[in-house]
């Protein structure tokens, strides 16, 4: 029997999960995937997926594969995960990937989307999505430090883990503005823990004058987490998409 490699795109409301990753703590998304994709192959599925997620994020692009040696038709498959899964938790697209593919070691770079709610009150239907921030903001300054924060640089002082290496290098931030909102879109080539949040919650700082523009480099440069801002709400932000190298 010839060993399949599963590629799927899935799409998960975070906020009832731990996160990812399997945890005795609590229902994380590889758990309710894992045993849907077992009941259904009736076999052990072994996942791996190219984002862990933390507790109460979303995603819309999470890549996953697992290995089958079922011959199952990929859009039984699909249709089968989907009508077990929880109904915050869907499964996309479904494809046969070449056998070296790996959906974390293989990857380019990801794109976040992480949300904001202004003003006094927010619409109800965005609690679980939008971090609700009730002062006003300097969206012009908000633009200029996120200017500091592209390209390749020392992020120490954007990650609540300490780990060798930090360095990291962001493609491109982008801040809309629409119906008292604002989306906040950070690509770059890999992330380290936290660090949008801690994006987003240094750029909203800026945008409040709790922090200037200016003062970005130098906590860059100063590689101390304390000193740049709060770590943005986990409600907030959302896995966009992974990126890949075209198969040549």
């Amino acid at each position: 029997m010839t060993r399949r490699n599963i590629k799927l795109i899935l799409a998960y409301e975070g906020t009832q999960y731990l996160g990812w990753q399997k945890t005795i703590a609590g229902p994380s998304i590889e758990e309710e995937l894992e045993k849907a994709a077992a009941q259904i192959l009736q076999h052990p599925v072994n996942l791996q997926a190219a984002s862990r997620t933390d507790a109460g994020v979303h995603a819309e692009g999470q890549v996953v594969n697992f290995f089958t040696e079922r011959e199952m038709p990929l859009d039984k498959l699909q249709k089968g995960l989907n009508s077990i899964l929880p109904s915050d938790i869907s499964v996309l697209q479904i494809e046969e990937a070449q056998e070296s593919f790996h959906p974390t070691l293989q990857n380019c770079g990801k794109e976040y989307h992480y949300f904001v709610c202004l003003g006094s009150t927010q619409l109800p239907f965005y609690r679980n999505f939008s971090w609700h921030f009730s002062y006003p903001v300097n969206i012009k300054e908000m633009k200029k430090a996120a200017l500091h924060l592209t390209g390749k640089h020392d992020f120490s002082a954007f990650t609540n883990e300490k780990q060798e290496n930090n360095i990291r290098e962001i493609f491109d931030i982008e801040i809309e503005a629409f119906d008292n909102r604002l989306k906040i879109r950070v690509s770059g080539n890999n992330f380290l823990y936290k660090m949008v949040r801690n994006i987003v919650g240094t750029l909203i700082y800026v945008g409040c004058n709790k922090l200037s523009a200016e003062e970005i480099p130098t906590i860059l440069n100063s590689k101390d987490r304390t000193l740049a801002g709060v770590t943005a709400p986990a409600l907030g932000l959302v896995l966009k998409e992974v990126f890949y190298e075209p198969i040549s």
